[in-house]
């Protein structure tokens, strides 16, 4: 059956994915199993969008109990659900209102798109991003991404964007100009290796950019939604010296729906008005559906205690993964994360090594090999986005798969 699936994936799908040999067929919490019925553990959460593991029977339910009253309706009326969630994402960040829409690379147009707007009248409209960021596939994501290689073959891009180095704030100083208009930048960079900012970083970040009538653009599609403990990155990393920190809009996606197609942007009151009504729009964007499963969500969140899991189990992977690494300095070069988002990076020197494919995606797929679901990313790093409920016991078993294939190319 799984040669028959691939097979047909390479007739009738477009080639727009490097995928691994793998066929899912279904999920159960931290694991799946493939059509062979060869069970996988999941740490890779769908590159972090799995925060309750798989067929969690509280989602399941919600849906279908929501399916069955209203499954669609236009963004024309009012229902209960996306005032809830509306109201449930502000009140873990600040006074605002939320945009829905379906995707992370929605909610970063719902942003730039908003600066645009607020700088119009005086003409301004440049984005300072940083170098390594990812900011979705649109043609304005690829613009603002600080990557060369999801530009290729995409010029002319849109115009107005600089990228600088990350954690850099001089590099932020030397790149405006009187055009710009806002500052884009993710808390942790994922794509790039799980790269964490600094608070000095963002609280000078704030003050530059209440200085220069300056949007803070905040991309918290992957480390948002607590996988860092708090609900945004920024509230984790900066702690007790957060105080008043806020951006001007926060970008979701990702775990926000758990495997429902779901994106969100929060905007701070002062600029709620900038985007009235005919400026932007989506036909599905916090739907019935959508709503539901992200209210339930929050709510096991909460119920549950998922955000101190998260900083609890986040902290014993890399407690573990530095014993690891004592044992094997060459395999693993650097461990880099907060909470349940982790970035290793990985050695290449391995005989077993084909050296025209990044070593990442070679870790990654001996990693299957041993019954783990793993995400790569870059040359050299492998993430572990997992869900947020991921015990201990699971956690310790996906470490002992880990180490097992560290074992196993290094002899």
């Amino acid at each position: 059956m799984s040669q028959e699936i691939k097979d047909r994936f390479k007739q009738f799908v477009a080639p727009t994915y490097g995928r691994f040999p793998i066929t899912l067929d279904r999920g159960e919490c931290a694991y799946v199993w493939d059509t062979d019925g060869k069970r996988y553990l999941d740490l890779g959460g769908g590159i972090a969008v799995n925060c309750l593991g798989h067929a969690h029977p509280e989602i399941s339910q919600t849906l279908a109990e929501q399916s069955s009253r209203l499954m669609h309706c236009t963004n024309f009326y009012h229902f209960d659900g996306q005032a809830q969630l509306a109201e449930n994402l502000a009140k873990r960040l600040g006074q605002g209102r939320v945009f829905f829409c379906n995707s992370g690379a929605e909610s970063s147009e719902v942003m730039l798109k908003l600066s645009r707007r607020f700088g119009q009248a005086e003409g301004r409209f440049e984005v300072i991003t940083a170098e390594n960021s990812f900011h979705g596939r649109t043609m304005a994501g690829i613009s603002a991404t600080g990557q060369a290689k999801v530009k290729d073959g995409f010029s002319p891009l849109l115009q107005g964007f600089s990228h600088v180095p990350f954690n850099d704030l001089d590099a932020i100083r030397s790149a405006l100009t009187p055009a710009t208009v806002a500052v884009m930048i993710e808390g942790v960079q994922g794509e790039s290796g799980i790269r964490p900012a600094s608070p000095d970083y963002l609280l000078g970040l704030r003050n530059l950019c209440d200085k220069h009538n300056l949007l803070l653009l905040w991309d918290g599609v992957q480390c948002g939604h607590f996988r860092t403990g708090s609900f945004q990155s920024f509230q984790t990393i900066l702690g007790d010296r957060g105080g008043d920190f806020l951006p001007d809009a926060v970008g979701m996606a990702k775990s926000l729906g758990g495997g429902f197609p779901m994106g969100a942007v929060w905007i701070a009151e002062k600029h709620a008005n900038v985007l009235g009504p005919g400026t932007h729009g989506s036909t599905f964007g916090g739907n019935p559906l959508a709503c539901a499963v992200g209210n339930k969500i929050l709510e096991i969140v909460d119920r549950d205690g998922l955000a101190e899991n998260a900083v609890q189990i986040g902290q014993h992977l890399v407690d573990r993964l530095t014993e690891i690494q004592q044992k094997h300095p060459t395999a693993i070069q650097e461990i880099r994360g907060i909470g349940l988002m982790i970035g290793i990076e990985m050695g290449s020197d391995i005989a077993s090594f084909d050296d025209a494919k990044p070593a990442s995606v070679q870790w990654v797929s001996a990693l299957h090999e041993a019954g783990m679901l793993t995400i790569p990313a870059g040359q050299s790093v492998v993430r572990f986005l997992p869900a947020l409920n991921l015990t201990q016991d699971e956690a310790d078993e996906g470490l002992q798969l880990f180490e097992q294939t560290i074992e196993k190319l290094t002899a």
